[in-house]
């Protein structure tokens, strides 16, 4: 089972960009899945989250500016980030909670940590 993102890259300030986390495997559910970031020098901090029922939370410092979705049949959460700021500039980590898959023997594994995906670099220019 792996998260892989993608999606980012270099914007303009008030510009946009869309993230996409996918989750490979045979997956049976996912509880919470979200959006963190770590600016250079600073802390690994929440973006966003959705719930399984689509429930969504945000930081403040992107309210009203980013927008956080899920797919539930294709696994997949993505971000949809615009009125972008130079201070948005930071690797952005897709993470699932309570993540339950098939493992190789068709055994239903349910992992009790967070699953990452392996980051994907935001950069904002002014």
């Amino acid at each position: 089972v792996q998260l892989q993102a993608s999606g980012g890259g270099l914007g303009q300030a008030g510009g946009s960009l869309r993230l996409s986390c996918a989750v490979s495997g045979i997956i049976l559910s996912i509880s919470d899945m979200g959006w963190y970031r770590q600016a250079p020098g600073k802390e690994r901090e929440l973006v966003a989250v959705i719930t399984s029922g689509g429930s969504t939370d945000y930081a403040d410092s992107v309210k009203d500016r980013f927008t956080i979705s899920r797919d539930n049949a294709k696994n997949t959460v993505y971000l949809q980030m615009n009125s972008l700021k130079p201070e948005d500039t930071a690797v952005y980590y897709c993470n699932a909670e309570k993540l339950c898959y098939y493992d190789y023997s068709q055994n239903p594994v349910c992992l009790g940590f967070p699953s990452w995906g392996q980051g994907t670099q935001v950069t904002v220019s002014s």
